[in-house]
């Protein structure tokens, strides 16, 4: 099996030659070796319809850098950065994963990439949310892809700034925090959620994506 999985890009200097790295953090690397699936990293639209042609499903990693609000009808705050061409790296590939019916995942900046492109919009701030490895409760619902790994109430660490604000049509919230906040959303093969399960070495989170959504797996 292969997955797709969306790198992101790091400014590691300022007006340095060697400006810009892409950069898969090394949580994934351990996970999916551990499972026995390779990773083929996604930097750039171009041939990104022979890459959906070669692999089996994608994942959407986390960002720092915050989706343009033009694409949900808002208006940008001054001073906040966005980028453009990582959302539209980001659109076309759950275009053509989402058109050719192979599973998505998407993690923290991920999972409102996915939104966004369905037609959902973005809270553009949000407090007490950006706690790094400081866990927090969040209630799982009854009949999603969650409740099938998850009792009800499980801790998730939080690394975003932003959330879901209204959820794109015919998904489903299959997980909240207690303040309300949107933390998973779900429809058929695709999955968000907004806390980053590979950080918190979740192998059994990744291992009942890849059995429930992929065929060769659920004939083993």
């Amino acid at each position: 099996m292969i997955l797709a999985i969306i790198e992101r890009v790091e400014n590691i200097k300022e007006e340095s030659p060697f400006n810009n790295r892409y950069y898969l953090t090394e949580y994934y690397k351990n996970i999916f070796d551990e499972l026995d699936i390779l990773l083929f990293p996604i930097v750039s639209i171009k041939n990104l319809k022979k890459v959906c042609d070669l692999c089996d499903g994608l994942i959407i990693t986390g960002s720092c850098i915050n989706i343009p609000p033009h694409y949900y009808n808002e208006k940008p705050i001054i001073g906040e950065k966005y980028n453009i061409d990582e959302f539209k790296l980001d659109k076309e590939a759950i275009k053509l994963f989402s058109n050719s019916n192979k599973p998505i995942l998407g993690i923290c900046g991920g999972v409102q990439s996915i939104n966004v492109y369905f037609g959902g919009t973005l809270n553009q701030h949000i407090d007490n949310h950006n706690l790094g490895n400081n866990l927090h409760k969040i209630n799982i619902k009854k009949n999603t892809f969650l409740s099938s790994i998850y009792s009800e109430n499980i801790n998730v660490n939080s690394y975003h700034k932003q959330s879901i604000k209204r959820v794109a049509n015919d998904f489903i919230i299959s997980a909240v925090s207690e303040d309300g906040t949107v933390e998973a959303i779900e429809k058929n093969n695709i999955i968000g959620v907004q806390w980053h399960p590979e950080v918190m070495n979740d192998i059994l989170f990744f291992k009942m994506f890849i059995k429930t959504f992929f065929r060769e797996e659920k004939e083993r």
